[in-house]
């Protein structure tokens, strides 16, 4: 029972950097895992990236080096800054936050790197 809302999302050129935020609003719990996935047309959802209450995170091999997952004091809103930008990064990127057996999406946000 937990809402998620992504924003950020937009048209940017190769090379250049976005900053995905996502609030999360809701019952609290205190072990819990927030991630970004991603899905482009034909293609699979992935994760991009994840970070746990405990503040581990975790990259995919793609993004490593260039993104950057963080969150709040609070732990209510997680952040994807992306740098470096290539077009194989477009996609709609989904919020997720995971605790125990449960698990809620955001509605998604659009990412496209092009010229």
């Amino acid at each position: 029972q937990v809402q998620l809302v992504e924003s950020g999302g937009g048209l940017v050129q190769p090379g250049g950097s976005l900053r995905l935020s996502c609030a999360a609003s809701g019952s609290v719990v205190r072990f819990f895992t927030m991630g970004w996935y991603r899905q482009a047309p034909g293609n699979e959802r992935e994760l991009v990236a994840a970070i746990t209450s405990g503040g581990s995170t975790n990259y995919a091999d793609s993004v490593k080096g260039r993104f950057t997952i963080s969150r709040d004091n609070a732990k209510t809103t997680v952040y994807l800054q992306m740098n470096s930008l290539k077009p194989e990064d477009t996609a709609v990127y989904y919020c997720n936050v995971h605790w125990g057996n449960r698990d809620s999406w955001g509605q998604g946000t659009q990412v496209t790197v092009s010229s």
